[in-house]
């Protein structure tokens, strides 16, 4: 599933050509997860004046509105000219006076949604629940603790609810767990504050490398000019089901929590 790095070089490579491109043509395929919510027609002649990212939400913001993209579980975006034919997984295009961007999504459960502006309630029921971003300065110790202890869940699933810290999906949750030295049962408000530190720092470190080496593609993923991520080869814990553990040579184990696999080690990861 495209997380939060996957979304972040996503953005990446389109904004140098996306910013400033003026829409030409929308073209909706079958239906997604929600509807786009205007007429598709209504789009032609606008023109994107910023790209951003919010958790895994990507925001094209136009000169009237924006347009809410989401990656869903298996999506990908791809920007280029003279793209052939949409096949039975292309789901949207929207063509520019600077190529066509299209969702290719095998699982339809990504979407494209447009909204008037950034504070109507379509991008409010989206974005508003969302919690705080990891990478920016925001996310700092004294309020993560204090989330943290506010949880019984395990740590593992609090991480990926979004609500306290946005984007730490099921891959970089395990990874930033082992690196912490944090079992990913234990209760999150169990971790002191040098832990909740050592988790913060881990995550940060994660999430940065991750998007340095172009994600994680362990199925379909790509960038928008159809490159391939890498960081899950250097993956530590992460769908290494019995391997030896890189630090201690523990096989890794593979539990499920609320049906989502966790990878870690059971030794460098007591408690």
């Amino acid at each position: 599933m495209p997380e939060l790095p996957e979304v972040e070089v996503t953005r990446r490579s389109l904004a140098d050509r996306l910013v400033g491109a003026t829409i030409r043509h929308a073209r909706p395929g079958k239906p997604l997860r929600w509807p786009l919510g205007c007429a598709p027609d209504s789009l032609v002649g606008r023109r994107v004046v910023a790209l951003r990212r919010r958790g895994k939400y990507l925001l094209l913001e136009l000169d009237a509105g924006l347009l809410l993209v989401h990656l869903g579980m298996s999506g990908s975006l791809l920007l280029a000219n003279g793209l052939p034919e949409p096949g039975p997984h292309d789901h949207f295009d929207l063509a520019t006076d600077r190529g066509v961007l299209r969702l290719n999504d095998p699982r339809r459960f990504g979407a494209v949604v447009f909204a008037p502006s950034a504070d109507a309630p379509v991008a409010a029921k989206l974005l508003g629940g969302l919690g705080v971003e990891p990478l920016e300065d925001g996310f700092d110790l004294a309020a993560f603790h204090t989330g943290l202890r506010r949880r019984t869940a395990p740590i593992k699933s609090v991480l990926l609810a979004g609500d306290l810290v946005v984007g730490v999906g099921n891959i970089y949750a395990s990874e930033a767990l082992f690196l912490a030295g944090i079992r990913p049962t234990l209760p999150a408000a169990r971790i002191s504050r040098p832990r909740a530190e050592k988790l913060r720092l881990a995550i940060r470190d994660v999430l940065t490398r991750a998007v340095a080496k172009g994600g994680s593609t362990l199925r379909d993923f790509s960038n928008a000019q159809g490159e391939a991520g890498y960081f899950q080869l250097e993956a530590m814990v992460y769908d290494r089901e019995g391997a030896p553990c890189r630090r201690c040579e523990t096989p890794i184990r593979l539990i499920r929590q609320g049906q989502r696999a966790t990878y870690f080690c059971p030794h460098c990861q007591k408690s």
